[in-house]
């Protein structure tokens, strides 16, 4: 690699890794709201809604052809997202 395609990748990876900083932000506001959901549920089979689920990923998918983003990859992204949050709310469910 030539020094100045070097130069471009270090840039480029502190750009990825300002952004990754506002990802771990974003999570942290997306878990402190997930909290409140758990909360309001009262039995564990609320956990997992399927038709929501469908409907999220139809939505991200439709957004994502509007922004020119390849829909596989923010597909995998939120079904990861989803399912870690499934998990999250399963070992932290209490029944009322």
């Amino acid at each position: 690699m030539s020094p100045n395609n070097k130069k471009k990748l270090t840039n480029l990876r502190k750009s990825l890794d300002k952004l990754d900083n506002s990802f771990i932000k974003l999570i942290k506001k997306r878990t402190t709201l997930v909290k409140k959901v758990l909360k309001l549920k009262e039995n564990k089979n609320e956990i997992i809604d399927k038709k929501r689920i469908r409907f999220i990923l139809n939505q991200i998918r439709k957004k994502s052809l509007k922004n020119k983003i390849d829909p596989k990859i923010t597909n995998r992204i939120w079904k990861n997202m989803i399912y870690s949050y499934i998990d999250y709310e399963r070992r932290n469910f209490k029944k009322k």
